[in-house]
């Protein structure tokens, strides 16, 4: 072992217990956490998950201001979409938690905080008026929040291969903004969105609730001119999200922000499946 990984592996659990809630220590640790062995690249997963949960709340706006306070919301306009978003139309279990939750069928609602990392990237694109894609739509969730961002005017093509899938985002949309439906800001539908929704593109912004085993061009080439995609990529041996970033004349950059684990992108036979 080399001498960082070697002094960082013996006071990895004196520095944890030291200043367990610091995001600095948090940062420096994942940071090096390819010098570590498998047991402490837990630990730091594991402290990650604990530190996480300082921000669930006891209603919606509680959740979110912790977020908020925590500076893992950082602009207004997405702190407004989340809180006129109620996560409990969304998910069944603990929906103030900062943890993801099941919802069937394989899937999960992601984490609040995920959430946040994902609308705050892609803020900037969220326009009054935007066209966005989400892949892999799951809850509903996140395409209600976008909707609320980009406004009557805007459109969110809410995609998952999960027929049933799409019928719970619906339902849920419905109980808590059914107008998002009955003017066309959101629409769902059963589709492959690893090939994207072609029928709709370009999108100013596309985001990806599952990780992809590789960056799909299809994707990168729906987005508009500017645009960007947040999406995860990766497999079991590690996933990281990358922000894929259009310019006004069509050049790409590909930047790889933060390691996460989500559920694997794969199609609708793996995902029933399994287990």
């Amino acid at each position: 072992m080399p001498p960082p990984a070697r002094a960082l592996h013996m006071n990895l659990h004196q520095l944890i217990n030291r200043s367990p809630q610091s995001p600095l220590l948090l940062a420096f640790l994942i940071l090096h956490s390819t010098l570590l062995p498998t047991r402490n690249v837990t630990a730091i997963k594991h402290l990650s998950y604990t530190m996480a949960w300082r921000c669930s709340g006891v209603s919606n706006s509680d959740l979110v201001n912790r977020l908020s306070q925590s500076r893992l919301i950082k602009t207004e306009e997405v702190k407004q979409a989340m809180l006129a978003v109620d996560r409990a139309h969304y998910s069944k279990f603990k929906p103030y938690e900062d943890a993801p939750q099941t919802i069937g069928y394989n899937a999960t609602i992601s984490a609040p905080h995920m959430h946040a990392a994902a609308l705050e990237s892609l803020s900037l694109y969220l326009f009054p008026g935007a066209k966005v894609l989400d892949v892999g739509s799951g809850s509903g969730y996140l395409a209600a929040c976008m909707a609320e961002m980009v406004g009557p005017q805007g459109r969110v093509v809410g995609v998952d291969h999960i027929p049933e899938l799409v019928e719970l985002s619906t339902s849920n949309t419905l109980k808590d903004h059914p107008e998002y439906l009955q003017d066309g800001r959101i629409a769902y539908h059963a589709a492959d969105g690893r090939v994207g929704f072609p029928q709709d593109a370009p999108y100013d912004c596309i985001h990806v609730g599952a990780a992809a085993d590789s960056m799909h061009e299809e994707l990168v080439e729906q987005l508009n001119t500017p645009g960007r995609m947040f999406i995860p990529v990766g497999d079991g041996d590690g996933q990281a999200i990358y922000v894929v970033d259009k310019d006004k004349d069509g050049q790409v950059t590909k930047k790889k922000t933060m390691d996460v684990w989500y559920v694997p992108l794969t199609d609708a036979s793996k995902q029933y499946s399994r287990r």
